[in-house]
């Protein structure tokens, strides 16, 4: 399996599993989950290959919809979506499934921009829209302002994935082992981040 594939599947099953956390918090119906997870986990990644000028991966590809079906499926048979908050944004199970797709999608997004001998303001663009592209989708089927541009150190963590991953690209040090290490830096930092509330400076 390659590094765009595994960060693939993971990504979309953490973004399937956060949208059924906000799907069910905004009391959507059977129906209403499925669109809210299947576009939220694969929403980035169409945006992404159309930007690549490939055919988006989730129209030729069976694992993407199967992966956002059995990641629904395992969410509800461990009773994940039974967890109370009054607050799904500020609930840490949905930031910690959340920051996982942010993660692995940043890290997609940079590889096919890589692979696509985009110039790093194209694969930051890359992993950006990859990793933040469903959830924006999601925010706006729910009539609410996109959680990027309101909460915390979030679409900041995007843009550094996909720059040190260029830089190590350029060096020929960008191997499976340097991008397990970017990834688990980067989710630690974003685990960090929310917990203490960092935020960038406002206006």
């Amino acid at each position: 399996m390659n590094l765009v594939l595994i960060s693939d599947i993971i990504g979309i099953s953490s973004f399937a599993i956060s949208g059924l956390l906000i799907a069910q918090h905004k009391k959507l119906d059977l129906l209403g989950i499925l669109i809210l997870s299947a576009l939220t986990a694969l929403g980035g990644g169409i945006i992404r290959d159309l930007l690549a000028d490939r055919t988006p991966f989730a129209f030729v590809n069976y694992y993407p919809s199967l992966t956002v079906i059995a990641s629904i499926i395992l969410a509800i048979i461990l009773k994940l979506h039974r967890q109370e908050d009054h607050q799904i944004s500020n609930k840490f199970l949905f930031i910690l499934f959340d920051s996982i797709g942010l993660c692995a999608f940043s890290i997609t997004g940079t590889l096919v921009g890589i692979e696509s001998g985009f110039n790093l303001f194209g694969v930051i663009i890359m992993g950006f829209v990859t990793a933040l592209g469903g959830g924006i989708i999601r925010d706006i089927l729910l009539n609410q302002i996109p959680f990027i541009l309101k909460k915390e150190f979030y679409g900041t963590i995007a843009i550094l994935i996909s720059l040190c991953m260029f830089v190590l690209h350029h060096l020929n040090a960008l191997n499976s082992f340097t991008t397990l290490f970017i990834f688990s830096v980067f989710l630690t930092l974003r685990i960090v981040a929310y917990r203490q509330k960092w935020q960038l400076p406002k206006l």
